[in-house]
């Protein structure tokens, strides 16, 4: 494993994680959601499913965040997301163990954050694998989730809660975040898909239920795709046996590729 810090197009320092098995025979990157991080139990497993399969792995911490990159998580928004996660494949371009096409997993906001490269890179993308991914900024506040927090937080400009992966941490987020999420759509573009698509996401999933997963995955063409629902899970995957589960399906797909 070689931890590193790079820099994004802001001059802001990105840790990155990489892990390459003996026999590489492709490169998968995995990218966590809003206020996560590259250590989180259930992402150390997804990596497992493609370094068993002989893939060379990639994680990092996106800035604006609570891991080993630079930034606050109260400026955390979708583009900055996406736009580290475009610098960082930038970066990976110049190694030698680069290679394309490539995997793209990610959760949540990094699950839309890789759909979205995805849709502009489709030639560079083996196989897309969004876990419990937004679907669009405008569909998280039709949620029943979306409708409790919405009006408190436009009032008072600014949502707080409890982190739970970070015990002790209270997480603050502007109103200003939901005006950037909101400029993102998954659907429109989604007809570019045409990889192999596992779509993944819990049957509890409130942040990003299955309703909206389903109008997404109607609009990926026919073809290599799947919607798996894991019974029982939340937005997180916090339960060993529920993230044995994830780690399972994402081998068999990568071992079938």
């Amino acid at each position: 494993m070689k931890k590193l810090f790079i820099k994004n197009r802001k001059n802001q320092k990105i840790c990155v994680v990489v892990e390459t098995p003996k026999s590489a025979k492709g490169l998968a990157f995995v990218m966590h959601g809003l206020g996560g991080f590259k250590d989180q139990p259930f992402l150390i497993k997804v990596a497992e499913a493609f370094l068993e399969n002989n893939f060379t792995t990639v994680k990092f911490d996106t800035t604006n965040t609570f891991g080993e990159s630079d930034g606050k998580y109260e400026d955390a928004t979708l583009t900055n997301y996406y736009e580290d996660l475009e610098d960082v494949i930038k970066w990976a371009e110049e190694e030698s163990w680069y290679k394309e096409p490539f995997i793209l997993a990610g959760h949540s906001l990094g699950g839309i954050s890789c759909a979205l490269f995805a849709e502009k890179y489709p030639e560079k993308i083996r196989a897309l694998i969004p876990i419990s991914p937004v679907v669009s900024g405008g569909l998280t506040l039709e949620t029943e989730y979306g409708k409790s927090i919405k009006d408190e937080w436009q009032r008072t400009g600014w949502r707080e809660e409890k982190s739970v992966s970070i015990p002790g941490v209270i997480k603050r987020l502007p109103w200003s975040h939901m005006v950037d999420r909101i400029k993102y759509d998954l659907r429109p573009d989604a007809h570019k898909l045409t990889m192999p698509f596992l779509l993944i996401v819990g049957s509890k999933d409130e942040t990003a239920p299955l309703e909206h997963q389903k109008l997404l995955f109607d609009a990926v063409p026919e073809g290599n795709k799947e919607l798996l629902v894991i019974k029982g899970v939340h937005h997180m995957f916090r339960k060993d046996s529920d993230i044995a589960e994830l780690k399972k399906v994402i081998f068999e797909l990568v071992k079938s590729l």
